[in-house]
């Protein structure tokens, strides 16, 4: 095996040239700056699949010591968002169709159940910022390209994450998040994606919007599930398409 081909013989890439920030030094704990900021750069794309994350570049890019580095990195293993390789070091982790499965699985399950905490702990003001976002985002989905929808619907989740008043939950979906990025990159800019998928996200986005402004914690978390597994549903026709295509 060589020292640039993983498992299995395809290449890994390295970080080099990465558009990571330097982490600030603050009162906060370094560790945990690093650790977002890297986690950010996976989510977004910056660090694709399979990408080398070597200890002196992220010294340089970041400007922190190797140990905070190294104590970031364990993090991220922990969160299965990265995995060493012997002789290799540590790459962001490739994710398989059936741990996809899981965790849209779970996902739908986390945030139905965000959908019902906003319902009893959120603020009218989160319920506004919650509006705004959704006019945001339906906006973007008439003439924006895939990483601007992704960031606005984004937000109109965080608003909801936020407003359901737990931290321990928002954790749990973020690390989520950050395993399956790929995959919702996937299904909004696929050329294979469903003509009519658009429309149903901003209808569901509208529907779920309604339930949690009324307050109907059982159609709420009803609707976020339905969310989440129509999103699978859709990745997974998209890679059975791909997967004909090459038989």
């Amino acid at each position: 095996m060589s020292q640039t081909d993983d498992e299995s013989g395809a290449p890994i890439r390295a970080a080099a040239g990465l558009n990571i920030p330097a982490v600030e030094k603050r009162a906060a704990p370094l560790r945990r700056d690093v650790v977002d900021a890297l986690r950010k750069a996976i989510i977004e794309g910056r660090l694709a699949p399979g990408s080398r994350l070597i200890e002196r570049e992220l010294i340089e890019l970041t400007g922190v010591s190797r140990t905070v580095i190294r104590e970031a990195l364990r993090q991220l293993e922990s969160e299965s968002i990265i995995e060493t390789i012997p002789n290799k070091g540590p790459i962001v982790r490739k994710l398989t169709r059936a741990e996809a499965e899981d965790l849209y699985a779970i996902r739908s399950v986390l945030e139905g159940l965000a959908a019902r905490m906003f319902v009893a702990n959120a603020s009218a003001q989160d319920v506004k910022a919650l509006k705004k976002a959704l006019d945001s985002t339906i906006a973007a989905y008439r003439d924006s390209p895939p990483e601007v929808i992704m960031n606005v619907k984004n937000e109109f989740y965080e608003i909801m994450f936020a407003g359901a008043g737990s931290e321990t939950l928002s954790s749990m979906i973020s690390m989520l998040h950050a395993r399956i990025w790929r995959w919702r990159a996937l299904g909004l800019g696929h050329p294979k994606r469903s003509a009519r998928r658009s429309e149903q996200s901003t209808d569901g986005l509208r529907k779920l919007y309604g339930a949690l402004k009324d307050r109907n914690a059982d159609l709420a978390e009803k609707i976020a599930r339905r969310e989440v597994m129509n999103a699978a549903d859709e990745i997974m026709q998209i890679l059975a398409q791909e997967n004909a295509d090459t038989l």
